[in-house]
C-alpha cells in the first residue's frame, strides 16, 4: 500500500515533459499564431488570385518573425516540439481560437459601413487604399 503513492508520483513525473529553452512557450506560440492568421486574412482580402497572395504573405511573415524576435530555427524546433506533444498543441490552438473569436466579436459590434479594413503596412510595392469593398459571395 505504501508503494502506491510512490508509483503515482513516479508515473506523474514521467508524463511531464520539459520544454527545451529554444522552443516557444504556449503563450508565445499562440500570440505568434494569432498574428500569422490575421496576416493571412489580410493578404486574402487583397483582390489578387489566391496563389499570388502567397507572394505577399511571405515578406509579412518575415516581419512577424522579426517583430517577435524569433529565428527560423526556433520556429521549426517549436513546431517539431508541439507536433510531438499534441495535448500541448491543442492548448495552444484553444488559446488561438479564443483570441480570434473575441476579436471577431469585437469587430462584429463595430460599425464598418460595409467596408473591409486593410492594413497599410502590407509589404507591397504599391500602396493599397485603406479600405476596399468586400468580394461578392
Amino acid at each position: 500500500m505504501r508503494r502506491l503513492p510512490f508509483f503515482l508520483l513516479a508515473l506523474a513525473s514521467c508524463t511531464q515533459t520539459d520544454r527545451p529553452k529554444d522552443v516557444l512557450s504556449q503563450t508565445q506560440l499562440s500570440a505568434f499564431l494569432v498574428e500569422v492568421y490575421l496576416a493571412e486574412a489580410r493578404t486574402e482580402a487583397v483582390p489578387v488570385p489566391r496563389d499570388s497572395s502567397i507572394r505577399y504573405f511571405l515578406p509579412y511573415e518575415k516581419k512577424l518573425l522579426q517583430k517577435h524576435n524569433i529565428s527560423d530555427s526556433v520556429i521549426k524546433k517549436t513546431y517539431a516540439y508541439y507536433l510531438d506533444h499534441p495535448k500541448e498543441l491543442e492548448l495552444v490552438y484553444d488559446a488561438v481560437i479564443d483570441t480570434l473569436s473575441l476579436r471577431q466579436q469585437r469587430e462584429d459590434k463595430a460599425p464598418n459601413n460595409g467596408l473591409v479594413p486593410v492594413e497599410r503596412n502590407l509589404p507591397f510595392k504599391k500602396k493599397l487604399p485603406a479600405l476596399v469593398k468586400p468580394a461578392p459571395k
